[in-house]
């Protein structure tokens, strides 16, 4: 089976004069390059890396010439380097800001970049793309519909255990990213401060050759990676269940707001609210208490 010709670039696919791009790599399959990103770094009179050499490469596999000027620009050069791209797109350049993979700026350099150029009222878009983030939230079978990305966790022990410990009744689908030599750890610590049973994915390797998704409670995990641990990996955790509340128990307290003075149906709302609970069950149930005799 022949392969199909890439997409040929237009024009409009190029980066503008005066604008800062940030633009997403692969995080692991070549093919995931947009044209966008490919007219980007053949057209930009400026690029800025986060690892010179990785670009290179990566310009290599996708056949494109880098055509503008090369810098690095990496966590710790970042404020600097910051002010001279926003200098150059004052001067009419197209800049172009890329990380190792994935979006600039989550978890990469980029937003210092983005907060000094909104600043100086300089331009930037976005040629969007692969995120590992994402990816792994797409795979976990998990709940997508409201998540939250909280990075990398705190290596030393301490401060990892408090950091979880203020995500334990975090109701959203929590995605993490973690280093294969640490993870075994973290999802130890993980099972101590958010329960065994937490339902969980390892994702490694996303879009790459191995790629393998582990989808298992958290204490499972913990046993599968005892042993070596290889790639790069992206956990997603569930968030923490929502416990029925007892009725009668939330409308005991909105009869105590009552007996202070509230109206009994306005306390039922706002306790029901509280509670997860529909406001018409509480005021039903606290007008029953209210009125059954006394024992």
């Amino acid at each position: 089976m022949t392969r199909a010709a890439p997409e040929p670039m237009r024009p409009d696919d190029e980066p503008r004069p005066g604008v800062i791009t940030l633009a997403a790599t692969p995080i692991g399959h070549a093919g995931d390059a947009s044209a966008r990103l490919r007219a980007a770094l053949a057209h930009a009179e400026l690029v800025a890396a986060e690892d010179t050499r990785r670009l290179l490469n990566l310009a290599q596999r996708l056949g494109v010439h880098v055509g503008g000027r090369i810098l690095s620009f990496h966590e710790h050069n970042e404020r600097e380097r910051a002010a001279e791209l926003i200098e150059a797109a004052r001067a009419g350049h197209s800049v172009l800001m890329v990380s190792d993979a994935g979006m600039p700026s989550v978890s990469d350099p980029g937003y210092r970049l983005v907060v000094a150029a909104a600043e100086a009222g300089v331009p930037v878009t976005v040629a969007p793309g692969p995120s590992a983030v994402l990816t792994a939230l797409a795979l976990s079978g998990l709940a997508s519909d409201r998540f939250c990305f909280e990075g990398f966790l705190p290596r030393k022990p301490g401060e990892q255990r408090r950091a979880l410990e203020a995500l334990a009744q975090e109701r959203r689908t929590m995605v993490f990213f973690e280093s294969p030599r640490r993870v075994h750890q973290t999802l130890t610590t993980m099972a101590q401060v958010l329960g065994s049973e937490r339902r969980a994915a390892l994702c490694r390797e996303l879009t790459k050759t191995y790629e393998e998704v582990r989808r298992a409670t958290l204490g499972e995990l913990v046993a599968s990676t005892e042993g070596e641990v290889l790639g790069e990996i992206v956990l997603v955790v569930a968030g923490a269940q929502v416990l029925a509340a007892d009725p009668q128990e939330v409308a005991r307290e909105a009869l105590v707001l009552a007996d202070d003075g509230m109206r009994l149906k306005a306390a039922a709302a706002q306790v029901a609210q509280a509670a997860g609970l529909r406001a018409n069950e509480v005021y039903r149930t606290a007008l029953a208490l209210r009125e059954a005799p006394s024992s």
